[in-house]
């Protein structure tokens, strides 16, 4: 069965890189390695390896990925450190269209 992985790398310069791969072992040397030139890791190493998730889906991995990549550093954070109290907290929508901050139509009429 082959697995596809998700993975974050800190970097050097402390910031945060998300990838997918088929082989997280070899993608990891290779970004220690510096073997793509126009990568954004090249200049930024050594990196380590913080997070990975397995999927069995390539589609799956790569959607995951995606939003992995759409999230802000302190909700990467909390996935890394498996911290899924502050995960969720970071998750819940705060904007002012959001059901939670509407007004009952009642208070409206009134």
């Amino acid at each position: 069965m082959k697995f596809y992985y998700v993975y974050i790398l800190l970097c050097k310069d402390d910031s945060l890189y998300v990838g997918v791969t088929s082989d997280i072992e070899r993608r990891v040397m290779e970004h220690n390695a510096g073997k793509y030139p126009d990568a954004y890791t090249h200049n930024r190493r050594p990196v380590a390896l913080v997070f990975h998730q397995d999927f069995i889906d390539p589609n799956q991995a790569i959607e995951f990925e995606k939003k992995l990549k759409k999230w802000s550093r302190v909700k990467k954070q909390a996935l890394i450190d498996g911290n899924f109290d502050r995960l969720q907290d970071l998750s819940e929508c705060r904007n002012a269209t959001h059901h939670q901050f509407k007004p009952d139509i009642e208070d409206i009429e009134e």
